[in-house]
């Protein structure tokens, strides 16, 4: 496989690594993973398409079902008081 990244420059692959097969088939594979929530909701990291314009599409649907995905919340910290920390134990 050989990295095009330096031939497909341009916004609509910001973010996405270009390769193409030894077949000549397109791919690209986003540089950092989607969110959990994006990729239960069906977003792929990689994705492979016939040519430029189909392989833009195939990138803009995957960002686009990771922007309609909630964004992941991170455990909050809840504190306790002595008092009830002694009093549930």
């Amino acid at each position: 496989m050989k990295n095009d990244r330096a031939t497909f420059p341009g916004a609509a692959f910001a973010g996405w690594r270009i390769m193409r097969s030894d077949e000549g088939r397109l791919w690209a594979s986003r540089e950092r993973p989607f969110p959990v929530t994006a990729e239960a909701a069906g977003a792929c990291r990689t994705v492979d398409a016939d040519d430029l314009p189909e392989l833009g599409l195939a990138i803009a649907e995957q960002e686009s079902i990771a922007k309609q995905t909630p964004p992941e919340q991170e455990n909050a910290t809840v504190q306790v008081s002595a008092a009830e920390s002694a009093a549930t134990a």
